[in-house]
């Protein structure tokens, strides 16, 4: 009888969500604005660094932001790892009617980014000068990249806790909250950074202690949240790490995690080819080093937005995949593609009008140096158009428990294409090789994930309830969620 109710009573809570029965646009509105405000913010903190560097230390300055860049990447890829994994896999079991599994899964992650956070640091600051060496800092940029990197180090343990954790309290209905975790630590960052930097004169330092306070800020904040103002169940027993329920996390988190590493590798390989062929044309190493930070960063900007919208739609696919509730999956992924697209159109006409405009902000520098980055940003960024789709895809995949096409799909792009294409390139090229990889290499992903699409979509894909085969040359005709039916079928 006991075991009779506790079913009722999660049926009920299924149906009463409301993941499953608010209009999905109103959803999509409510979750992915919060969740795009704190993807924004908590780019800022590297974003609002490389301006003030820029202005405060130079050229030198921005380059070893640049340098140090892969340890937040790895950080982030942790993050991600347990984040959208923990989060993913709440939602499904949340839709399952399963709360007390979610809950314990919730616990799970939470309680694995305090303690991945911690051994990266630990890591960071014993291999430090090795680390900056690999990740391609010259003898300039050296002291720079030892001095902002061994600072920042600290703060990793608060950011891996506030990035991730904020993916559990937003799959906790309560996306404000997570959004105004993230705000507060980019608005004491953005306050403190002109303080530091110019007030007390402590230059790059500065900048970095800005950073950790207001990392350290973020990750109280999601603290208090668990501890004070949860919605779910969450007791002192499930903090404790279930290998069952971290299996799971890793799981679904793994694409997101797999996509950082990668990003973290390009850049790797990226500045250490900038660095060799640099120093074999008129502009050097360290402007190419430099330049290529100032990109990354305002790429992070349309990217964030993306992920933003993405994040706030996993919510939405993974509560009614896990409810069955197949059309709202379809109709919350086809809302998201769209916003994406119309945003990635908005991008690649800034990047193509004003590249000279976007780069001023982060500094001055020479003619080389501008002249540099103007023509880095519009060829390496041309096929910003086309890359509002993957974020987008590859957290839907993720969000309804089919990680491996995640995987997939994150790898196409980074591992598969870029990396290979920026090695090879400045073979025949010089560093002019490094700027035509990018559109290419977008291209190329975009253009094989089509071709796949439509030839097992042609083969296989039902729509929705219809038992109807679809042809190879009626794809205008599929719905995007037969794509998962059909790789959930193949065991993709």
């Amino acid at each position: 009888m006991e075991k009779d109710n506790q079913s009722t009573q999660e049926i009920n809570s299924q149906a009463q969500n409301p993941l499953g029965i608010a209009p999905v646009g109103g959803l999509i509105a409510k979750f992915a604005i919060p969740a795009i405000i704190s993807m924004l913010v908590s780019a800022m903190y590297n974003i609002v660094d490389q301006i003030f560097i820029g202005q405060g230390v130079g050229m030198l300055g921005n380059a070893a932001t640049n340098v140090a860049f892969p340890v937040t990447t790895v950080a982030t890829a942790l993050a991600l790892l347990l984040g959208i994994g923990g989060a993913s896999n709440y939602n499904l079991e949340m839709g399952a009617g399963q709360e007390k599994k979610a809950s314990g899964i919730a616990g799970t992650a939470l309680s694995s980014l305090a303690i991945s956070g911690l051994i990266l640091a630990v890591i960071v600051l014993m291999f430090l000068k090795p680390l900056l060496t690999l990740f391609g800092a010259t003898a300039d940029v050296m002291p720079y990249a030892v001095d902002y990197t061994g600072i920042t180090a600290f703060g990793l343990p608060f950011y891996i806790l506030s990035v991730g954790g904020n993916h559990v309290v937003r799959a906790d209905r309560s996306p404000t909250y997570s959004m105004v975790c993230i705000m507060i630590g980019a608005i004491i960052n953005t306050i403190l950074d002109p303080l530091f930097i110019f007030g007390f004169g402590w230059g790059i330092k500065g900048a970095a202690w800005a950073t950790v306070i207001g990392q350290v800020a973020s990750g109280v904040l999601v603290i208090v949240y668990f501890c004070k103002f949860r919605k779910m169940y969450l007791s002192g027993g499930m903090l404790k790490p279930k290998l069952s329920y971290l299996k799971a996390i890793i799981s679904l988190g793994l694409a997101s995690c797999i996509n950082q590493i990668a990003m973290a590798i390009v850049q790797i390989v990226l500045n250490n080819i900038l660095r060799y062929y640099g120093a074999n044309s008129v502009y050097g190493s360290d402007i190419p080093i430099a330049c290529v930070g100032v990109i990354s960063k305002v790429n992070m900007v349309f990217m964030a937005i993306c992920i933003g919208i993405s994040q706030g739609s996993q919510p939405i696919w993974g509560f009614n995949y896990g409810a069955k509730k197949y059309d709202r999956v379809r109709q919350a992924y086809r809302y998201s593609v769209t916003a994406c697209t119309v945003i990635a159109t908005i991008f690649f006409f800034c990047f193509q009008i004003f590249p000279h405009q976007i780069v001023g902000i982060f500094g001055t520098g020479s003619e080389l140096y501008f002249q540099f980055a103007e023509r880095y940003l519009k060829i390496f960024m041309f096929m910003t158009f086309a890359n509002g789709i993957q974020p987008v895809s590859s957290g839907f995949f993720t969000s309804i428990g089919m990680a491996k096409l995640g995987i997939v799909m994150s790898l196409t792009r980074q591992v598969i294409f870029l990396l290979p294409l920026i090695i090879i390139f400045p073979l025949f090229m010089g560093i002019d090789g490094v700027m035509y990889a990018g559109p290419i290499a977008d291209a190329a992903a975009f253009a094989l994930a089509i071709v796949f699409a439509r030839r097992e979509l042609g083969k296989n894909a039902q729509c929705g309830n219809s038992n109807k085969k679809l042809p190879a040359d009626d794809m205008e005709e599929i719905c995007p969620y037969c794509l998962t039916e059909l790789f959930y079928e193949k065991n993709y």
